[in-house]
């Protein structure tokens, strides 16, 4: 499985672009501490920062999910890959904040859907930070195993393993891992259109309007540069 240099890569595009750690930290509502810890790799972004920041940065992450960046944690000698069959081992993975994880899933050349094997590991959350998120896309996703609660707007709904379930993302939204069993599920994001990222869960309740997120799954489709 390749784990994905994420950090190095903000950093490289956010010093291509001239743009300096504070100036970044602040457009996306983090502190530069937090930021320069995710760009070192000894921290990792949750779900929400990680939307926020590649909004910010206009970075694609199709040439990180496709293994550029990557360090293989597995020995090369799997079976060879084609356009038909990715083997598990060569899986491009993005480790998050408390533990969740996307595996990018095989897609061929599709540019409208995006497939994740999603984990949540217990405590985990998609924002530690109570930011919900929106993005232009439909969202689909059927749980392997475990329970996990998703909050849509101001609702709760708990998802437990067997359930599938589909919402529009431009709705706020947010996935909780309150038990002490490993949340695994498949999710497919198809993009709708764009929007920008997201914003503390205290501000959508003051403000529906204000709320906004990044469609970062239709960014993993775009090459650089285009």
């Amino acid at each position: 499985m390749k784990e994905l240099q994420v950090g190095a890569e903000l950093r490289r595009v956010r010093l291509e672009k001239k743009l300096s750690l504070r100036s970044v930290a602040t457009a996306v509502g983090v502190s530069a501490s937090l930021l320069s810890q995710v760009e070192t790799g000894k921290t990792q972004p949750s779900v929400s920062t990680l939307y926020a920041l590649v909004s910010h940065l206009g970075l694609s992450l199709d040439g990180i999910m496709s293994g550029q960046g990557a360090v293989s944690d597995t020995a090369s000698s799997s079976s060879p890959s084609n356009s038909v069959v990715q083997r598990g081992a060569d899986n491009p993975r993005i480790d998050m904040e408390n533990g969740v994880t996307w595996e990018r899933l095989a897609h061929g050349s599709s540019t409208m859907a995006d497939p994740l094997l999603v984990t949540y590991p217990p405590g985990s959350s998609s924002s530690l930070e109570g930011k919900l998120m929106r993005h232009g896309a439909a969202e689909y996703g059927y749980l392997l195993q475990g329970k996990l609660l998703l909050k849509l707007e101001f609702e709760t709904i708990e998802i437990n393993a067997g359930d599938s379930f589909s919402f529009d993302a431009n709705r706020p939204h947010l996935y909780r891992n309150e038990s002490n069993e490993t949340v695994k599920g498949i999710w497919f994001v198809i993009s709708t259109h764009d929007a920008k990222y997201d914003q503390p869960t205290e501000r959508l309740a003051a403000d529906h309007s204000a709320a906004s997120a990044v469609d970062v799954l239709r960014m993993m489709n775009q090459r650089n540069g285009q």
